[in-house]
């Protein structure tokens, strides 16, 4: 038996390394079996089993039985494509790695994972470097997860229900085919790291700026050509990496307008000139259109819009080095228009507005990775 194979016990802690063992499946499954048997008489309890590079097709039939007080597991590398219901009897498993295998087809995960007691005890799931082409269903019903890695899939979106992951602290997803980020992620509000390089994203959901923990944000390798200007809002964010996106080398303009309905130029109405109103007067429906007004980011308008404003791209200051095109929204053309003096002069001080809050930004942020 190779020395891998030798238990190690370290500060009253036990794990098993089985890494490389390089003998045949049964063998293995002999090993875990005999293993389990002298546990179940001993003091310490197994918490650690490692499984990696072993030419594993299905976890093996002794977990079901000889390890439930295991809290990590590390299969990877091996030849899985699926993992079975042994997995389920693990009962307060924390952390599951199983990059590099070939889980994704139909039944790649046991059935009643979201209601099992996995469903509380898993905190780290890494399942990186397999086949996936979409999250599954049931991962967002791990309701305790912290880290979920899928980085290096084929995964095409990321669905809307991400956001009932709400104790996740760290999401991978680089090198997948992802085209959009749902507005949803938004309500992830404990995310701390979130990693979405080298997809096909085109832009940036200003929902995102509601991740006020978020400290690290990897945007590397896509097609942004523009970020909102809410990305500012990150307080708390100290890391952004953008290079390899064509907002790194061209200046974009996007200044279509569709005008406003009869319904918004009344609401704008009675929030320019403060008409006054009570919960009574109006249908539930207006009243509730009348509180989603947005205001006017330019200063000198006091305007208001609400399904329909202008999309502008502006360069701000950045780092006193970089100038990044951030999106705005404007009430409407005049806002923006340099044809008079006035909104000439409300556009400057709008530009200025913007760089004193991209000076702030830069001097909370220690890396902004561009090249």
């Amino acid at each position: 038996m190779e020395e891998a194979g030798a238990a190690v016990i370290a500060a009253g802690e036990a794990e098993l390394n089985l890494s490389r063992f390089s003998v045949s499946p049964e063998t293995l499954e002999s090993e875990l079996e005999a293993r389990g048997e002298e546990r179940r008489g001993a003091r310490e309890a197994l918490l650690r089993l490692l499984l990696p590079h072993n030419r594993l097709v299905s976890l093996p039939r002794a977990l079901g039985n000889g390890f439930p007080h295991l809290q990590l597991l590390d299969v990877s590398g091996n030849a899985l494509t699926a993992l079975g219901p042994e997995l389920l009897a693990l009962r307060g498993l924390r952390t599951l790695l199983a990059k590099n295998n070939r889980l994704g087809g139909p039944g790649a995960l046991p059935k009643g994972l979201a209601q099992s007691p996995l469903c509380r005890s898993l905190q780290v799931l890494n399942l990186s470097g397999n086949c996936f082409q979409e999250v599954p269903a049931s991962l967002l019903e791990l309701r305790a997860l912290q880290t979920l890695s899928l980085g290096g899939n084929q995964l095409q979106s990321i669905p809307a229900e991400i956001e009932n992951l709400r104790s996740l602290e760290c999401l991978y997803l680089g090198g997948n085919f992802i085209k959009e980020i749902p507005p949803e992620l938004g309500n992830v509000s404990s995310l701390n790291y979130l990693v979405l390089c080298d997809n096909k994203i085109q832009s940036v959901p200003p929902q995102l700026s509601q991740l006020h923990s978020l400290r690290s944000l990897s945007l590397h390798n896509n097609l942004l050509t523009y970020l909102p200007r809410e990305i500012l809002n990150l307080i708390h964010l100290e890391e952004l990496s953008l290079r390899g996106n064509p907002l790194v080398v061209r200046f974009v303009r996007d200044l279509t307008y569709d005008p406003p309905t009869l319904l918004e130029l009344a609401a704008r109405t009675i929030k320019i000139r403060n008409i006054s109103y009570t919960p009574y007067d109006l249908p539930g429906n207006l009243l509730r259109y009348l509180s989603s007004a947005s205001n006017c980011p330019n200063p000198k308008c006091g305007g208001v819009y609400f399904d329909c404003c202008v999309r502008q791209i502006k360069f701000v200051d950045f780092c006193g080095k970089y100038r990044l095109p951030l999106m705005h929204y404007l009430c409407s053309p005049e806002c923006s228009s340099p044809c008079s003096s006035a909104s000439h002069s409300s556009t400057s001080q709008s530009e200025s507005d913007s760089e004193d809050e991209a000076s702030v930004a830069a001097h909370r942020m220690q890396k902004v990775l561009l090249g």
